[in-house]
Order: structure tokens, then sequence, then C-alpha cells
């Protein structure tokens, strides 16, 4: 009988010990409800995936193309969450409340919010349209306020210690010349989590942020193409010039997100971790390798 309880007590401080040291990665996200805009591909896509496999009990997700959104629902609910595919465009004011509202009247609450969604347009100072700022702000910058303030009015009334988790870019420093109006979109952002998660942590509601890097998504594969004439094997040969010899991928950054709302980073808010393999003050592209802007959309 001793010799019983006292294996019955081994296995218990084990257990306790194992609770405190190990995370159960299958149950991360148990019993939550989670927002992700830009979800139809790439980034938004790839950590609806890892939420659902790990726990979330709901995903609401969301971009313009309905094809791909419906088969993103599809692979999720085959994970085992249940998912809402919501059609937005989040440069409409709208259909960011909208995501939010639905996500309401679906799953009765709102436990975290994963702003993705991003606008790339080239512009320098010069060439930037007043269209091209207006799209960048409205969508990199209004989208995630308006999206962030709907959640978070959810979480203070149903008393939810909820996460919120926003994607920047290292450009927000300053970015390359033709990214003006997107890098001052990002850096703005920057500067509003901090103000946002600043008035809600007395709610316990955590807002933090990543500055990501040069990634490997559709959306980045277009851009080349379309701006800089990059040819099929870009990805390829732009790794080999790289620190860690390949472009961040979505997987990547998903499980920084997957970081930054849970519970493994319980005593962080109003953060934004540069997650990339070149180091912020390494140099500057305009010290070292400056040019005159000429008028054309790059500048170059």
């Amino acid at each position: 009988m001793n010799h019983l309880k006292k294996t019955l007590k081994l296995n218990y401080n084990k257990n306790e010990m194992n609770k405190k040291f190990i995370t159960d990665i299958k149950n991360q996200f148990r019993n939550k409800v989670i927002i992700i805009t830009g979800s139809t591909q790439g980034i938004g896509k790839e950590t609806a995936k890892l939420f659902a496999s790990r726990g979330a009990k709901a995903i609401t997700i969301c971009g313009r193309n309905e094809s791909k959104g419906l088969q993103v629902k599809k692979d999720i609910e085959k994970i085992g969450s249940k998912c809402l595919y919501v059609k937005a465009d989040l440069a409409k004011v709208e259909d960011c409340r909208n995501v939010v509202y639905l996500t309401k009247k679906n799953f009765k609450t709102v436990h975290c919010l994963i702003n993705v969604a991003g606008f790339t347009e080239r512009g320098t100072i010069l060439s930037t349209s007043l269209d091209n700022y207006e799209k960048n702000f409205n969508i990199n910058t209004r989208a995630p306020f308006l999206l962030m303030q709907e959640s978070i009015k959810i979480m203070r009334k149903d008393k939810v210690k909820g996460t919120i988790a926003n994607i920047l870019s290292m450009a927000a420093y300053s970015g390359m010349p033709f990214l003006t109006a997107y890098s001052s979109s990002k850096g703005a952002l920057a500067i509003m989590i901090k103000n946002i998660a600043n008035a809600v942590s007395a709610d316990q509601i955590r807002v933090n942020g990543l500055n990501i890097g040069w990634t490997d998504t559709p959306g980045e594969t277009i851009t080349q193409k379309k701006f800089h004439k990059a040819k099929k094997d870009w990805v390829k040969k732009t790794e080999k010039k790289l620190p860690f010899k390949k472009l961040t991928k979505p997987i990547d950054v998903a499980k920084g997100l997957a970081f930054l709302c849970s519970d493994e980073s319980s005593m962080m808010t109003g953060s934004i971790i540069d997650f990339d393999q070149t180091v912020h003050g390494w140099h500057s592209y305009s010290a070292y390798d400056s040019n005159i802007l000429d008028n054309s959309l790059l500048g170059e």
C-alpha cells in the first residue's frame, strides 16, 4: 500500500512538472474562437491551418477570393475546427466590421484576432498616387484598427482575456524608396499597437506584432513579376544570396503568431518583434546604395 502511494505521488508530481514545462501543442488553442484576416492564401491560410491543428474550436477566415476561401474552409474543417468564411474587402469599412459581427453571431465570442491581410504597392515619394496611398493606409492601418476595435468591444463585454497579433514589416523602420506609402502604413500600425496594448492592459487583453522580412508567398511572387521582372526561378536565385539561404516561409510566420497568441507569451503586450534574418541597424539601403530618384514608379 505504501509503495502504491509513493508511485501515485511520483506520477502526480511528474504530471504537474510536465504541465509547467511542456506545452500541450495539440490543445494549445482548445475552445478558442479565432479571426484570421488575409486567410485565403499565403501566411493567413497557413496560420489558420496551424491553429486548427492546435485545437482551435472555431476559425473565421476572410478574403476577396470566394473559391479559395471555401477551399481553405474545407481544409480547416477536415482538421477538426469549425470554420466560417466571410467574403470581405478590407479596404471597405463595413466589410471589416462585418467579419467580427459574423464571428460573434456564429461562434458567440472572440478570443483571438490575427491581422494578416496587407496591401503592397510600389511607389516613391515622387510616384506614389493618392489611390496607392489610400489603399495602403486603408488596408494596412485602418482595417486592423477597425478589426481590433470591434474585437476588443466583444472581449471586454464577454470578459475574455484575449490576444491580438498583427503582421507588420521590417520596412516599417524605413523601407526601400519604392515602398513609401507601404512603409509608412506599417509604421503607423506599430505605434497603434503600442497605444492599444497600453489602453486595454487592465482588461488583460494582449496586443503584439511581428515585423516580418521578405517572405515567399503567392502575393510576393505576383509583386516580383509585376514590378521587378522576376522569372519563375526568382525564389531559388534570391535564396542563394540570403544569410539563412531561404526566404521566410508562411509556416515560419504562422508559428511566430501562435507564440504571440498562446500562453507561451503570457507576459508580453505592446511588443513588436523583428521576425527576420536581417538585423535592423546593420546597414541602410539608402546610405550604401543611394541613387537620385527618377520619375518612374520604382524611382530607379
